[in-house]
């Protein structure tokens, strides 16, 4: 049986992330989560703070400066899946056994 090389795996996977990041991010639901739908279920989101990083360039999932909803989301979607596998790539590097040659 013939083994698929774990790079080529990896970037395949990572590959699928993203198309899937940029044409299924748009299509979240838009209701409210479920803390924020108690929230105003109970009366009470009105007296909630502005986030200190409300104005930043993925706030609301979407990117700053890309007009069109969807285009914006997409891209947001996409950028998530980046520093997502960017952060796992650190992570797994520095764990990961030193082979000796």
């Amino acid at each position: 049986m013939k083994t698929i090389p774990t790079k080529s795996f990896v970037l395949a996977g990572l590959a699928l992330c993203l198309i899937l990041a940029f044409f299924i991010s748009p299509l979240a639901s838009s209701s409210p989560d479920g803390l924020e739908k108690v929230a105003g279920d109970q009366g009470f989101l009105e007296t909630a703070d502005e986030h200190k990083l409300a104005d930043g360039p993925l706030a609301g999932y979407g990117v700053g400066g890309v007009s069109g909803e969807r285009l914006s989301t997409g891209v947001a979607g996409v950028v998530g899946v980046l520093i997502t596998f960017g952060i796992g790539l650190v992570i797994f590097k520095a764990v990961r056994p030193k082979n000796e040659v």
